[in-house]
């Protein structure tokens, strides 16, 4: 493939007036010592310079007319035979004007080469065809030669290092990857960060001498001098100067991992699955595997049921988190613990007195340890599958847990309540099911059917297809450990993943793409400015237009990625919360007694998810705080709570947007309010979204910049301050009349 950047090659029948290409110097020689003379008045050494100088300067020549007829091999034979003529004429004339000019003229010659206003008046004659007189020729004849000889020698040096053959070349090439190499073979101390000294180096700084994980790089190069530094890549070995070279892979049939390599006569079609970077399409589904929730069964629901009962039930946190001094903290909490086990197993009789009886009879919590922990983990496990779940027995549920794995907690309790989530790699793996997620029909049994703009039979077709490559998957990796319908299972909860990501994250993307749609960051229209300023209309934030364009679209970015990453951020969130060595601390963050616990996994996938967006778009607008374990943010679990928002917010703006035209269209006199307030439905869209993009994302909602502003978690905080105030737009009827009810999830 030619590159973009390469010189473009002369076209048959135009001129070429430069010298120094080379292939123009060659199709001119060639074409001189071709053409037969048509000056007889001249010497044969003399005509045949003329008629090459001629033909390098102008690039007439009879080849150039025939130059469509020739092929490729011909004219090479042609080069060829017109370079050895070349050597022939230069050796021949070379001794004989050695014995022809006399010594004087030869002076006269070389004094003539300094002159530069000579040389350009003999370089108009010769180009212009003008036979110069016999006196002329002896003073210029030398010159001439040597010229010509020099153009050869150009023309050998230009065509060996088309061809590879250069020294110089050779040795400066050999000079770059005998550094690439010593680079990449330096021994790093211990192949570790050398600022956070607990994760692996990704890169390592030219200017510094140290290598730094991605996390710690990101920050501490991000502005001033340190921004131009030049580093690499550790991992790829292709970044310099901040710029990466990242290729796209075609994963194929044959670079999936299968157990057959002849497939069944029933296999669906598998889908070819493109994905950036090394990464294949199998790693990816295992990676993404790791944190999806296994779907509950029936006797799991059943079991969740109790759960809640008796959470509803419980005063935990009334007895826990308070401020006392009548008794001991520890034992307060081993009570309460007790008591809601004893509730769980209440309950357990009465909805199944034959397995409520082998709880109680002649056994201790001790001896019962592997159901409670069982009952817990399935809690925990319904809430991130389904965040709008349990929003009140979730936080009892996860604070007492928390109680639990405190040491001084757990010796008086003798056994323990948390076992680690059930997910679908952990499932798979324990029963040698792995390679079910490399599978190239995954992508087919997996994916969700969506509806919109789809006619009922094309629907009909992907469901059909959906459902038989499940089938062939559950009858293809079944085992001894392993049955159909577990394998079923599996697929379905990946399936729930994938419905979660287009509820929450997909929200974030239809709502940039209608910021991209109304607005221009290079252009105000007319009552539809974004700019705002500091101290108006409750804005914190002073932004031009294209300030605040960006600073929106940035935002709305970044939710997309953290929604994305979601799964994993809870999983993390989790690990954080029931740590036995990170504790929490019991203060008053202003909105009540909270605990605040330090977040080191939240804080660390946060950073990253941060930093990748931040590489995406450019530009960072803002600051790039982010509050954990602090009074904002107490802890993981709130962290998780804060971010489940951002659907609850965004969906129902884009519903009324998609709602206004069909509910008009129904009603004229909705239709004429529509028109005379607000100037029709793409004017009456427009409002609505710059005052959204104005005024939820001015860095209002709280009383100083450290609680709200521009920070991550204060950009959330504006949008809440915008929700809280829509009751006082003058769009909020529409907004009713599409069925809005508010931002808090009605009917969860």
């Amino acid at each position: 493939m030619q590159s973009e950047n390469a010189d473009p090659q002369p076209q048959p029948g135009y001129n070429s007036h430069t010298s120094e290409n080379a292939s123009d110097d060659t199709q001119s020689s060639t074409t001189a010592l071709t053409k037969p003379t048509e000056q007889p008045s001249i010497t044969p050494a003399l005509t045949g310079i003329d008629q090459y100088n001629d033909m390098d300067e102008t690039g007439d020549s009879v080849d150039n007319q025939n130059t469509g007829n020739n092929t490729e091999n011909q004219e090479e034979i042609n080069d060829a035979a017109a370079e050895r003529v070349l050597d022939n004429f230069i050796k021949e004339n070379t001794q004989e004007t050695s014995r022809e000019v006399p010594q004087g003229k030869l002076n006269e010659a070389k004094a003539e080469d300094t002159d530069s206003e000579g040389e350009e008046v003999e370089e108009e004659e010769l180009a212009s065809g003008v036979t110069p007189s016999y006196e002329q020729v002896n003073g210029a004849q030398m010159e001439e030669r040597m010229s010509l000889l020099k153009r050869k020698q150009r023309m050998d040096e230009i065509l060996r290092q088309e061809d590879g053959d250069s020294e110089f070349e050779d040795e400066q090439m050999t000079d770059v990857d005998q550094e690439d190499q010593e680079s990449a073979s330096a021994p790093i101390p211990e192949g570790l960060c050398v600022e956070c000294r607990d994760q692996e180096a990704s890169f390592s700084c030219e200017q510094c001498s140290e290598e730094f994980c991605e996390m710690c790089f990101a920050m501490i190069h991000r502005t001033g001098n340190r921004r131009n530094h030049k580093y690499k890549n550790l991992n790829v070995n292709m970044k310099t100067n901040g710029k990466v070279k990242t290729t796209a892979k075609i994963i194929s049939n044959d670079d999936m991992e299968t157990e057959e390599s002849t497939p069944e006569e029933d296999e669906p079609k598998p889908i070819n699955i493109i994905s950036s970077g090394n990464t294949s399409f199998g790693d990816w589904f295992e990676s993404r595997a790791k944190f999806i929730p296994l779907r509950l069964n029936m006797e799991e629901r059943k079991l969740l049921r109790l759960l809640e009962a008796a959470l509803n039930v419980s005063e935990y946190t009334d007895k826990i988190d308070i401020i006392s001094y009548n008794s001991s903290k520890t034992r307060r909490m081993v009570h309460q613990i007790k008591d809601l086990c004893s509730i769980l197993s209440g309950l357990m009789v009465a909805s199944d007195y034959k397995k409520g009886q082998e709880l109680i009879i002649n056994k201790s919590f001790e001896d019962n340890q592997e159901f409670f922990q069982r009952i817990f983990e399935i809690g925990r496990r319904h809430k991130i599958m389904n965040p709008e779940k349990m929003r009140d027995a979730y936080g009892k549920l996860m604070y007492m847990l928390m109680d639990s794995v405190i040491p001084d907690v757990q010796d008086m309790l003798s056994f323990s309540l948390v076992i680690p989530i059930k997910t679908v790699y952990s499932f798979l793996k324990e029963r040698d099911g792995l390679g079910l997620l490399h599978h190239d029909s995954m992508a087919e049994a997996t994916k969700e059917i969506i509806a919109d703009g789809k006619s009922r039979p094309q629907i009909n077709q992907e469901i059909r297809s959906k459902e038989r490559a499940i089938e062939w998957l559950s009858r293809k990796f079944a085992n001894d450990n392993l049955t159909q319908e577990e394998i079923k299972h599996c697929l379905y909860s990946i399936g729930d993943n994938h419905a979660y990501l287009r509820a929450n994250r997909d929200c974030c993307e239809r709502i940039s793409q209608y910021l991209q749609k109304y607005f221009n960051p290079n252009k105000i229209e007319k009552g539809y400015s974004l700019a705002i300023s500091s101290g108006r209309n409750g804005a914190r934030l002073s932004h031009s237009h294209e300030m605040q364009y960006l600073y929106a679209n940035q935002t709305l970015h970044l939710w997309r990625e953290i929604q994305h990453e979601m799964f994993m951020l809870w999983s993390l969130s989790d690990q954080d919360l029931l740590s036995d060595h990170n504790t929490y601390r019991l203060r008053d963050t202003g909105q009540g007694l909270n605990r605040v616990q330090m977040c080191p996994a939240v804080s660390k996938c946060m950073h990253s998810i941060l930093h990748r967006a931040q590489q995406k778009a450019g530009y960072w607008v803002g600051s790039s705080v982010i509050h954990l374990g602090d009074k904002n943010v107490p802890n993981a679990l709130m962290f998780i709570d804060k971010y489940n928002q951002v659907s609850r917010i965004l969906n129902p703006i884009l519903i009324c947007l998609e709602s206004i035209e069909p509910v008009i269209a129904k009603n004229t006199g909705l239709r004429s309010y529509v028109d005379n307030s607000f100037g029709g439905v793409d004017a009456l869209k427009k409002s609505i979204l710059a005052d959204f993009f104005k005024y939820a994302f001015d860095g209002s909602g709280a009383d100083n910049f450290f609680d709200a502003g521009s920070c991550i978690d204060g950009r959330l905080t504006s949008a809440w301050n915008w929700c809280s105030l829509i009751e006082k737009k003058s769009y909020f009827p529409i907004f009713l009349l599409t069925g809005f009810v508010g931002f808090d999830g009605d009917g969860f």
